[in-house]
Formats: C-alpha cells, structure tokens, sequence
C-alpha cells in the first residue's frame, strides 16, 4: 500500500437494485466512545482511540458497506467547553460536521449520563434540523432500569427518530444500529470506491498511529500540546517503507518526558507505532522518530492546516 489515497467515486451501483449513500456524523462528548464505535462499525481501525480526552481533533470519515448502502461515518471532535485557540477550532469543526451530514448520531456514555458537556450538546442539537438518532454505549456497564431512564430523558429534551444501546467495544446492539443506518440514508451512488475505508491519506494515518501511541504510553506525562507529522515517506526497492516522523512539543521540558530516560520512551513508542503500521500497510516499516521543540505550535495556522482544521482568528 502507497501513501496516495483513492478519491471519491463519482458513481458506483453493485447490481443488485438501488444504492442509498449518504453521511452519518457521530458527536458527543469527549471520550464518550465515538472513536471506537466507528472502528467497530467500519470493521477497521480508520481513526486512533485513546483514554486520553479530545483525542480526536479533525473529522475523520470511515467508510462501511452494509446491505447495500455506503455509509460515511464522520468521527467529529468530542464537544467540550473550549478553553484554547485549538480547543475552539475542534469544537467548531464537530458542529459544522455536524450540520453537513444527512443523519446525526449522538453518543452518549451511558457511565457518565447527560452531566456537563452531554447537557450543553443536547441544547445545542434543538437548533439542528438533520434527522437525529440516539445512540447509548458502554451499556454493559450500566444496569437496564438506568438506561431506560436515561433514554426517556435524553428523548424529552430532544426530539430523537430512534434510540440504539451499544456495547462499541463488544459490538453488541452495532448490527440493529447498522440496519437503520442503512434503510434510513438517501438513494443515491456510493461515493467512494467499494474497498476503501477512510479518506485520511496515508502519511496522515500514519501520524495519527504515532501520536496515539505516545499518548498510551505517556498518559497524563506529556500535555495535551503534542503534535505529530509525517515528513518523510519512501517506498522502497525490497517493498518496505521508510517513514520519517517528528513529534512537536512547545518546551524542553516536554521533549525529555517524550524521549523518556535513556531513550527508552520513544523508543517503545516506535516499536508500537511501526507494529501497527507494518500491519495496516501490509509491508515492513522502518520508522524514525525525532522530537523537535516548537513554541507556541497551538498558535500556528499552518499546523491547523495540517490537522485539517480552521485557524481560529478571535
């Protein structure tokens, strides 16, 4: 597999009478569970999971046939009280995600209820007019009575077409989610090429593995202002990859904890993250970190452009 990524199908019928397509963003609070789902739903990791909050930061869509429907779930930003530059443009990209799809899905952590930012998204969703599913997840963690009383409260503040309970990381209650999705989106041509899953370049995907490996194997070491690009991408004679990649920081201070003493962090986070990819890309990967220092990187438009995200400018 190269780095280039196919381009969106024009059209695209399978025979076997007419195609729906259509766009399914998935929002919610931070670390309610849509990374995972969405993995769990396309039935391959196109977007990186991780303990850590707002993990995601730009729309990712994975793309999943079922029946015969082509459905381009949108992984949108977790919705949260913005404090940042960065914070402001993730939040503005998961409601303009949001508003561009033709069903929402709000995901709810069944654990959590509508404390906090599930409340806030809740109001926010009474000003959008797109059909809207419920979607409850984690919910074999939470007794049934409980989730009943958080469905009936969650559909008496918005107006919901249908209410699901998933596990997205058992995948129980994922097939009845899958079904509706499928008979409820628009007839039309599939978008994209039937063995595609993603539309994130390579080099991007790439990048996302890395830096969801530093957040597992640093956690709450390293602040939330990390970075990770892609600078380098060589297919090689014998059919491996040389993959080069640095990991920006904005202090020093940040920089020792990424390296790790002795080295040994880094070097376990490329062990992981070359791991990973030498599986998705179906080739062996010589991967090379460096960590450079950029002060200030949050404030950065060219990083935003980068990460797929507006620069904010108030």
């Amino acid at each position: 597999m190269t780095e280039e990524h196919n381009t969106p199908a024009e059209t695209h019928t399978n025979g076997e009478g007419a195609t729906r397509s259509g766009f399914v963003a998935l929002i919610g609070a931070t670390n309610a569970g849509k990374s995972t789902l969405v993995n769990r739903l396309v039935g391959a990791k196109v977007t990186i999971v991780s303990h850590k909050v707002q993990t995601t930061r730009a729309i990712v869509r994975g793309i999943a046939i079922h029946d015969n429907a082509q459905i381009v779930f949108m992984d949108t930003p977790g919705i949260f009280k913005p404090r940042r530059r960065l914070d402001r443009a993730m939040v503005t990209t998961a409601w303009g995600g949001a508003k561009d799809a033709d069903v929402i899905m709000l995901l709810i952590d069944s654990e959590r209820g509508l404390k906090g930012d599930a409340e806030t998204i809740l109001e926010g969703l009474k000003e959008v007019r797109q059909p809207k599913i419920l979607v409850l997840n984690k919910i074999d963690r939470v007794r049934p009575e409980d989730l009943l009383k958080l469905a009936a409260a969650a559909n008496e503040a918005v107006t919901f077409e249908r209410t699901f309970m998933v596990s997205a990381l058992t995948g129980s209650g994922c097939t009845d989610l899958m079904d509706y999705l499928a008979a409820a989106l628009p007839e039309g041509p599939w978008y994209y090429p039937e063995d595609q899953i993603s539309d994130l370049p390579m080099r991007q995907l790439a990048a996302e593995i890395t830096r969801e490996k530093l957040f597992l194997r640093l956690h709450q070491e390293l602040p939330y202002s990390s970075h990770v690009e892609t600078e380098k991408w060589e297919e090689r004679k014998d059919g491996s990859v040389r993959i080069e990649q640095v990991i920006y920081v904005e202090r020093d201070s940040q920089k020792k904890i990424a390296l790790g003493k002795n080295g040994e962090a880094i070097k376990a986070i490329s062990m992981a993250s070359r791991k990973e990819l030498s599986e998705i890309l179906e080739q062996p990967v010589h991967l090379f970190l460096f960590v450079k220092v950029r002060e200030n990187w949050g404030d950065d438009p060219a990083r935003f452009r980068e990460m797929g995200l507006d620069f904010p400018t108030s």
